[in-house]
């Protein structure tokens, strides 16, 4: 499990394509540093195994279906990265819970700048809108972010100066993808809520409730 908060920017050294998979070399000493084989590291939101590793380095595999789902298949060596460890037990949840599952990709649209912050649209698939809402959590490339405004079909974000000058967002602009991961806790209640007993249901002998 991963909380939002990015720990480096690193940066892809080297792309194998492996046929149906590609393998990433990945730059980043502060992720690297205690890393074992088998160790999770989520890259732009994305939680990757990982395959070897070296004093500053890692390498991870990507299936074909995760290339499919999340922006990774366009990183190519230099393209900057967010970098994240999983959280220890007992460490602070500085964001939010984030699995490193990617829910689908959003675009860029627009940016605003402002004084002290910018303000960025990105614009989402349409499955994915009933689980935004104002205030609420949402990670993009991996960065816990909080909801400004939801609409039918986009969302913005506001971004402090230390998000825009420690991670991706930062560089990104219109018609750039990014990953996006909606709150698990919605996802869960959307499917309970989804199967709850229906009023009045016939019970059979077992006392298993039978919907009519």
């Amino acid at each position: 499990m991963f909380t939002g908060i990015v720990e480096e920017l690193g940066e892809v050294t080297a792309v194998e394509d492996l046929g149906d998979s590609r393998r990433f070399t990945l730059r980043g000493p502060v992720v690297t540093e205690g890393a074992k084989h088998g160790d999770s590291i989520a890259v732009n939101g994305v939680c990757l195994t990982v395959v070897d590793h070296r004093e500053d380095w890692f390498t991870a595999d990507v299936m074909a279906e995760t290339l499919k789902r999340s922006s990774l298949g366009a990183l190519a060596p230099g393209s900057p990265v967010n970098l994240e460890r999983t959280v220890a037990v007992g460490g602070r949840l500085g964001g939010h819970i984030v699995q490193g599952h990617v829910d689908g990709t959003g675009t860029i649209v627009a940016r605003e700048a402002s004084e002290h912050w910018e303000i960025v649209t990105i614009q989402l698939p349409a499955e994915l809108s009933r689980y935004i809402v104002e205030k609420g959590s949402i990670t993009v490339d991996g960065v816990s972010l909080t909801v400004v405004e939801a609409g039918t079909d986009h969302f913005t974000i506001s971004l402090i100066p230390t998000t825009l000058a420690l991670t991706t967002l930062g560089s990104k602009g219109p018609g750039d993808p990014v990953n996006l991961e909606v709150d698990v806790l919605a996802k869960y209640v959307e499917r309970l809520l989804g199967q709850r007993p229906v009023a009045g249901a016939a019970t059979g002998a077992s006392g298993a409730e039978v919907a009519g």
